[in-house]
């Protein structure tokens, strides 16, 4: 059974007011107005011969039809507005008896039931229609009131979860706050305590939990933190990494390089070194990018500060080495040296170093003092007149030999570059002797450049050359091989020919004819012809005792100075 039929069938008409309270259960369990509407509509059959003309709802300041849309006609929408909330009586066609029954509530009047019959209902009739339309009200204004709860219940809960979530920002960053402190009290507290790169990369690795190398700006390690140190370490061509510098230092942030996340290490424009995450999984996120670059900053702080020691070590040290170099009491230079950690007694030699290329000499002097280092080199390095000058004693290891080859190719890893020549001087016992030893390396330098390129050269290794170019001025040792193969030079340039270097490795095999050919990878009937010419030239007899020692100087000079195969 239906509700409209529960409803007919109250028993209203035996005793309307025993069978009237049951519909206010059901109008009060409603939340729509319609379906309350509905209920009361079909309610007033069952009140008497009476039938429902129309409901109306006050909105606003103006009357609307129930749900079914139909409009309100003008007539009867002005005798409603006119009854201003009261039940009064209305003109419907065709109907002796019709009356409008305000909704009313403790809140106000909700709307109109309009009512009509054939003749006018008796007063128990009327009562009920007029209780009905009582609790049709109340119970429209309970459904609305419902509603506004439920709306402001609605907003509450939106509220809540609005702010819940504001809550969860909230705690997230001040989890984030929390973490960013302790990232950067654990960095501050590692650089205050002078750690060093190397503590600074421990630092990095306990709070990332990743694998860290600090590198110098050429790409060699200065320190690692964590599992899986690489042995070797991998190393970089110099266009690779000048490309990946470049590259690093377009972005704002740490940049992705395969399996490392690195940033560059500054002072100011200056690039010092690089910082790198290692991540091959790619596990790396904006908690450890945002430790990465603000270990950079503290690790850049920390460097800048070693290289301004450095720097000033080696300000001091270069007075040391100048004073040296041009001639000091050995007491006063045994004392300096002693403050600054380098004992000056014993054997001593200087070398002198020059790179080419993209090297300023604070690089090449840095990586001479690391390179001496690692070839446990105790040395005294500084600079002048563009070159690197080192006093250096050879290390009792090296058994009374020089392994300076060892260094050359130490500093040449460190700058990754093999365009730089070393010169060394001979061994001096007595400080005061170190100027002679000074003015030797810088002449093996010289030759080292003029002749061979990059590379080393020791005094020592120039043989019988040490008296031809025994003072700085090379303008005699020119003129002393114009005098005897003069005219060789010029034929030679003349005609392209080998008649100098012919000469040179004719002496070179003990002027053996077979050995000298083979060495030149000519006929014996060629080297006799040259041979013939070299006397026409020079006018020389090749064999004569007087002669042979000069001539051979003079050629090997030559071929030193102007750098002739």
């Amino acid at each position: 059974m239906g509700e409209a039929d529960q409803v007919r069938a109250l028993p209203v008409q035996a005793s309307g007011l025993r069978g009237l309270p049951t519909l206010p259960v059901l109008m009060f369990d409603r939340c729509d107005e319609r379906e309350i509407l509905r209920l009361a509509t079909a309610s007033v059959p069952a009140l008497g011969a009476c039938r429902v003309e129309a409901c109306y709802l006050v909105c606003g300041e103006r009357l609307v039809t129930d749900t079914e849309g139909a409009p309100v006609a003008p007539d009867l929408s002005n005798a409603l507005t006119a009854l201003a909330g009261d039940p009064g009586p209305v003109a419907v066609p065709q109907r002796d008896w019709a009356w409008a029954y305000p909704l009313r509530c403790p809140l106000g009047n909700t709307g109109y039931i309009v009512v009509s019959a054939p003749a006018e209902p008796i007063a128990e009739q009327r009562f009920l229609l007029a209780r009905l339309a009582q609790q049709t009200g109340g119970a429209l204004s309970s459904a609305a009131l419902y509603r506004g709860e439920r709306a402001k219940a609605d907003e509450l809960r939106a509220r809540n979860a609005e702010l819940a979530a504001v809550n969860d920002r909230l705690s997230g960053a001040v989890a984030e706050l929390e973490w960013q402190r302790m990232t950067q009290e654990t960095l501050t507290t590692v650089a205050a305590a002078r750690a060093g790169a190397a503590g600074i990369a421990a630092a990095l690795h306990s709070v990332t939990g990743l694998p860290v190398a600090v590198e110098d700006r050429f790409g060699n390690s200065i320190a690692w933190a964590g599992p899986d140190l690489p042995a070797p370490y991998p190393r970089q061509s110099r266009r690779h990494r000048a490309e990946l510098l470049a590259r690093a230092g377009r972005v704002p942030g740490p940049l992705r390089d395969q399996d490392r996340l690195i940033a560059l290490v500054r002072s100011g424009d200056e690039v010092l070194g690089v910082l790198a995450l290692v991540d091959a999984r790619r596990r790396a996120g904006r908690h450890q990018v945002f430790a990465l670059e603000r270990a950079a900053v503290v690790l850049g702080i920390e460097l800048a500060h070693r290289r301004d020691l450095a720097e000033a070590a080696l300000r001091l040290r270069g007075d040391l080495v100048a004073d040296l170099l041009t001639g000091t009491d050995t007491e006063s230079a045994l004392s300096r040296a002693a403050a600054l950690g380098h004992d000056l007694r014993g054997p001593h030699q200087v070398l002198v170093v020059r790179w080419r290329g993209a090297h300023d000499r604070g690089d090449v002097a840095r990586a001479v003092e690391q390179g001496a280092r690692l070839c446990d080199v105790d040395a005294c390095v500084a600079r002048r007149s563009g070159l690197v000058v080192v006093v250096a004693a050879r290390p009792a290891s090296w058994g009374g030999q020089h392994r300076w080859g060892e260094l050359y190719q130490a500093v040449a890893d460190l700058l990754r570059s093999t365009s730089g020549c070393i010169g060394v001087g001979g061994v001096r016992e007595d400080p005061s002797d170190l100027p002679r030893s000074y003015s030797e390396a810088r002449h093996a330098l010289a030759l080292q450049e003029r002749s061979q390129g990059p590379g080393l050269m020791t005094f020592e290794e120039l043989g019988v050359l040490r008296l031809v170019f025994a003072n700085d001025d090379t303008h005699d040792v020119e003129q002393f091989v114009r005098d005897w193969i003069g005219e060789l030079i010029d034929y030679d340039r003349a005609k392209r020919t080998q008649l100098v270097t012919t000469l040179s490795q004719y002496y070179d095999s003990g002027c053996n004819y077979d050995a000298t050919a083979t060495a030149l990878h000519i006929h014996r009937s060629t080297l006799r012809y040259r041979l013939k010419r070299i006397r026409e030239l020079s006018g020389h007899d090749l064999g004569a005792v007087d002669g042979r020692l000069n001539l051979q100087v003079a050629t090997r000079a030559w071929l030193v100075l102007h750098g002739s195969s």
